[in-house]
């Protein structure tokens, strides 16, 4: 009986060693970027690290299962290196620099209003507005966006916390150029979510010509790697001493976002989505947000306000209207008839994959 709860437990438990995962590359994240690390050279070693850790193990394990590389599916391996890894996580730490923590991880939530809004432009989502999963999509969007501008526009009462009140200034970046400016932060964070909403299109789109997920992701890791670099060296032309290694909160962070970011969390994530569906994942998302608001304002000191409470909340109010529209289409997916089910067996299925986590890139 022991084990047969144990089983039953091993989602929950991974699920949240996944949002503890986050909140904690969140919080060594910042701890980097404060110390001045540049947010070019943060990608590139990032992705390095989770290329070399990725490369084995997709050579192993892959080998024979590989399909052929041909040249549309490598262009689109190329994109998706781009998406992710050079738009999508420069912007999200250029970003950080300019905001909490906190606000960081409450904005991830976007992706995937984000990701269905882009999936409906490129209509591979589809809208029904006499369904009420429709409405709830729709809606849900809109509140979530709607949140993302009270938590970055309305600052709102302080809410005394007795840790944060001796030191104000331990947040701050050791860059003088780098002053706070959540406006500024959050939108460059949202161009971030937008880069990781994209990427998640582009990729349940390969994965259905590519189906090798460890080969895939070192592929991505690899080129965003490698054009990281190119842009690194364009962007801090003449600024050598970025690249320096030292025993310190960045190299931490570059082996945090390689290892466990990049690696064991595409890994566990991949495992309990195919017991539990994506949706499962994401369900648990906002418990990262609440462990980094925690977090940071024990480590960072950072302040907590009646706007980026209520702001966090709206979104995740709004993150919890998508998905239930988002479920609520898979299940009337699976009541269809079967000669309804063929006729639109390529866009249902890609809609059915797409992630609707936000946590697992970032």
């Amino acid at each position: 009986m022991s084990l047969s709860f144990f089983n039953r437990m091993k989602p929950f438990i991974g699920v949240i060693f996944l949002q503890f995962g986050s909140a904690g590359f969140a919080i060594v994240a910042k701890a980097a970027l404060n110390q001045g690390s540049s947010h070019y050279v943060f990608s590139v070693y990032r992705n390095g690290i989770a290329a070399a850790l990725f490369i084995p193990f997709a050579l192993l394990f892959e080998r024979k299962t590989r399909p052929t590389m041909t040249l549309r599916v490598f262009f689109k391996i190329l994109l998706l290196g781009l998406l992710d890894p050079v738009i999508g996580q420069n912007m999200f730490y250029a970003g950080m620099k300019y905001t909490t923590p906190t606000v960081t991880s409450a904005l991830c939530n976007l992706i995937p209003a984000l990701t269905f809004v882009m999936a409906w432009v490129l209509r591979i989502e589809k809208l029904n507005l006499r369904k009420l999963s429709s409405h709830a999509k729709i809606i849900g969007t809109v509140v979530a966006l709607g949140g993302a501008m009270v938590m970055t526009m309305i600052k709102g009462q302080t809410i005394g916390l007795p840790w944060t009140h001796a030191h104000h200034d331990v947040h701050a970046s050791s860059n003088p150029n780098d002053h706070p400016d959540p406006i500024k932060g959050a939108l460059m964070i949202g161009a971030g979510c937008f880069g990781y909403a994209l990427f998640y299109i582009l990729q349940a789109i390969t994965l259905k010509s590519y189906p090798a997920g460890m080969s895939l992701t070192a592929l991505i890791c690899t080129f965003g790697s490698t054009m990281g670099t190119i842009l690194a060296f364009i962007m801090e032309r003449g600024n050598t001493s970025i690249w320096i290694l030292r025993l310190d909160a960045k190299l931490l962070a570059y082996v945090y976002g390689g290892v466990i970011s990049s690696g064991i969390t595409y890994y566990l994530s991949g495992v309990i989505m195919n017991e539990k569906g994506p949706v499962f994942v994401t369900a648990f998302n906002p418990l990262s947000m609440v462990i980094v608001a925690i977090m940071s304002s024990f480590i960072f000191a950072e302040q907590m306000t009646i706007g980026k409470i209520s702001g966090a909340l709206v979104i995740v109010i709004g993150l919890y209207l998508v998905i239930w529209g988002k479920t609520k289409d898979q299940k009337d997916e699976k009541v269809l008839p079967t000669n309804e089910q063929e006729k639109g067996s390529t866009n249902s299925s890609l809609e059915n994959e797409l992630p609707l986590s936000g946590s697992n890139l970032v």
